[in-house]
């Protein structure tokens, strides 16, 4: 047996990352490739495999701790050496098995005590005060293990989780949700055992009253981990960037299988919720479309050539058939006078617009959408999954329609309440070109409220969008002509812009409708409503 010092790897031009998770402990017998730790930079979170096959001796880092490329991560025993590498920490025997059998005295095991009852405090928090409880991690009641989540905090710039540093019982929180926080406030009391400080060596901890378990002993056969808690009622097991995507995607965590090592829940888990709920409502035309396909050979009556649909296409023509099948839709139809919008837009307005920053009439549509969705909120929001309740969402999501060589794509504006026109029009060209470029994430497609798609530029005066489920209305916007409008004494050219929107009957009726759309074509015909 030898020992071998692991170091991180790589890490592609970053300089330090945070060990958010360790995966083994000392005493473990792992494969290659096995999960050793995870690390968490700004912008992803990654495992570190175990470059060979043996047996954890030592762990050089812990949970917290800031390490970068060839960083030491801890000692492995492998065997097929004689000779033992000088370890930078202390390590055990490096053949604990021989050790724990041929010992004249066993080593002295960890002191316990009977059990106590401590205060849960608020770490240093690198001079943050007050900030808020978004989320308990934990449930009265729960066994946790040293370094599980207790609660999760979240400042104007980050979410942070507070672990717990000792092992034992959850007995109480003394705070609740929405509370504020600051360094050293009690937030919960725990019922514990011992400190853990006087740990012994590996081979003492193992088992010393019975013979070492042989060399491939499955991990599952070994004392509990951290990742227990994961599985106690309440826990989660995750890091705050996920936590944050998580509350951006309005997904429960609690009900989010996690692929990581000992069940921690990655990005990629909920990008693949994303695409299961997306797929449940595709299967449903999965048939449909198979069965409106043809087999006829249609070379029998002239030349034909075969032109494969791209993913997005076949992905939207699913989409698209499952909601005009699952969706009864009925279409408003409207015009708005934007005469005047038009004459401030490329008049006054362009003295106010910072340079490289074009304002199209899709800017001042997106900011009519907010106000008449906060008007009427029963068009942002979803039905119910058994169909008796309506979930009204008070946040204001806007995808927009983009036509790509691909196929059409939606990127969605987030929180468009907060933004000026000259924001929603920054962003919505921003996405656009990403959309276009191939380049757009995930996260950039997902947790619309309402969809908007525009044919203005392209022509027509009129047509039918279909509800993107689960949403439950969309709006569609035509080409702008001039028009005679009759003011009352005589006839003058207005430009008029058509609008539809289609809605889901079940959840919208034909007046609320008609008063939407109405409403909507009121805040555009008077610019001044938009910038109140």
């Amino acid at each position: 047996m030898s020992q071998t010092q692991i170091n991180v790897p790589d890490l592609g031009g970053m300089d330090e990352v945070e060990v958010i998770e360790i995966c083994v402990q000392p005493g473990d017998t792992i494969g290659e490739e096995e999960s050793l730790v995870v690390l968490e930079g700004d912008k992803a979170s990654m495992e570190v495999p175990a470059p060979m096959a043996g047996t954890i001796n030592s762990l050089l880092v812990k949970v917290g701790d800031m390490v970068s490329s060839d960083s030491p991560l801890a000692m492995i025993e492998v065997a097929g050496g004689d000779e033992a590498v000088e370890a930078p920490a202390p390590a055990a025997s490096s053949e604990p098995a021989v050790a724990a059998q041929a010992a004249p005295e066993p080593v002295a095991p960890a002191v316990s005590s009977a059990p106590q009852t401590i205060e849960v405090r608020v770490p240093d928090l690198g001079g943050l005060e007050s900030i808020e409880i978004i989320e308990l991690s934990a449930a009265v009641g729960d066994e946790l293990q040293a370094e599980a989540s207790l609660l999760v905090l979240e400042s104007d710039k980050a979410s942070m989780e507070i672990p717990v540093e000792q092992a034992g019982t959850l007995l109480s929180f003394t705070v609740k949700l929405g509370d504020k926080v600051s360094e050293g406030d009690v937030i919960a009391t725990m019922q514990v055992v011992a400190e853990v400080t006087s740990v012994p060596s590996p081979v003492a901890s193992s088992a010393p009253a019975k013979p070492a378990e042989p060399k491939g002993t499955p991990k599952a056969a070994k004392p509990s981990t951290p990742a227990a808690a994961s599985t106690q009622k309440g826990a989660v097991h995750t890091g705050p960037a996920v936590r944050k995507l998580a509350r951006e995607m309005g997904v429960d965590l609690t009900a989010v299988a996690g692929s990581g090592p000992r069940q921690r829940i990655l990005k990629e888990d909920l990008f693949e919720l994303g695409k299961q709920k997306v797929n449940s409502v595709s299967q449903i035309a999965a048939q449909p479309l198979a069965i409106k396909g043809s087999d006829e050979d249609f070379s029998r009556f002239g030349e034909i050539s075969q032109q494969p649909l791209s993913r997005i296409k076949q992905a939207t023509a699913r989409n698209m058939v499952a909601s005009w099948t699952t969706i009864p839709q009925v279409t408003q139809f409207d015009e708005a006078d934007i005469t005047d919008l038009e004459i401030y837009r490329k008049g006054q307005m362009q003295e106010q617009i910072p340079d490289g920053v074009k304002v199209s009439p899709l800017a001042f549509i997106l900011k009519a959408c907010v106000k008449a969705l906060q008007k009427f909120p029963q068009f942002n929001a979803s039905l119910g999954p058994n169909g008796d309740t309506l979930i009204l969402k008070q946040y204001y999501n806007l995808s927009v329609a983009v036509d790509t060589p691909d196929g059409l794509m939606v990127p969605v504006i987030k929180q468009a309440q907060d933004k000026g026109v000259v924001d929603l029009a920054r962003e919505s060209a921003q996405l656009a070109k990403l959309a276009r470029d191939k380049k757009l994430p995930m996260d950039a497609m997902m947790g619309a409220s309402f969809t908007i798609s525009s044919l203005g530029g392209i022509g027509g005066t009129a047509f039918t969008p279909i509800v993107n489920a689960p949403q439950v209305a969309i709006l569609g916007v035509s080409k702008a002509a001039y028009k005679p409008v009759w003011n009352g004494s005589s006839f003058e050219p207005r430009l008029m812009l058509p609008l539809c929107v289609s809605y889901d009957h079940r959840v919208i009726d034909g007046a609320q409708a008609a008063m939407f759309t109405r409403y909507l074509c009121q805040l555009l015909s008077d610019v001044r409503h938009l910038l109140l």
